[in-house]
């Protein structure tokens, strides 16, 4: 029992520091000081330190021997190869939801995507970013395939953690607000081979304004 309640331990730390780089309380390259989450969490070192290793071997945190445990910063390559993939994913699973959605299915994804519009009418980029999250798991709920879903998620994960900044830059919220409503009209259309290549412009265009958004503060960095 208590090597259980151990490992549950270390998977909530795990997710609180997860978080904590998602809103940006932790940034890219930033050492994280382990008695200061070891008092901010109320939790001993021992899992402080077994959720570091957890989350290195995600490629989340790089532990460097002496020196400590540091955010990692992602590589352009990476977040590319993540997005090619999620892309395809995404269409597939914009495809074939296409093809099972019912009507009162498409009636909660409007309604989504209604909440959007509303955000992105009031530039709430915050509570945009969950909704689009929250658009985004249902599509891919309605294929009814476990194993996309459970493959999507892993990836999902830690796309969500990088992007999170993309957003907030007005011109990608511009963009992605048109993306989904010329996706809800394929829904509504019922057009499944729109769908999916919409849904695969639209996570590309997020991949390269990501892109752009790291190579920016690189650029930056070196003009200092």
């Amino acid at each position: 029992m208590a090597t259980i309640e151990r490992k549950l331990l270390n998977i909530e730390v795990a997710n609180e520091i997860r978080e904590m780089i998602r809103v940006g309380a932790l940034e890219k390259g930033d050492k994280i000081n382990e008695r200061e989450l070891s008092m901010s969490l109320g939790v001993s070192r021992t899992p402080i330190r077994e959720a570091l290793q957890r989350l290195s071997i995600e490629g989340l945190i790089k532990i460097i021997p002496h020196k400590g445990a540091y955010v990692s910063s992602p590589r352009l390559r990476d977040i590319r190869e993540m997005f090619e993939v999620m892309s395809v994913l995404e269409g597939t699973c914009a495809r074939m939801a296409t093809e099972k959605m019912s009507d009162e299915q498409f009636a909660k994804l409007e309604f989504l995507h209604d909440q959007l519009e509303e955000h992105y009418k009031n530039r709430d980029h915050e509570n945009y970013l969950q909704v689009n999250h929250q658009y985004h798991t249902y599509v891919q709920e309605l294929t009814g395939n476990k194993i996309l879903n459970n493959i999507i998620n892993g990836i999902r994960l830690k796309i969500l953690l990088y992007r999170s900044q993309q957003l907030y830059q007005p011109r990608r919220l511009d963009e992605s607000i048109r993306e989904h409503r010329a996706l809800l009209e394929a829904f509504r259309k019922r057009n499944p081979l729109e769908a999916e290549i919409l849904m695969k412009t639209h996570l590309m265009n997020q991949c390269e304004a990501l892109v752009s958004l790291y190579e920016n503060d690189e650029n930056e960095k070196g003009d200092d």
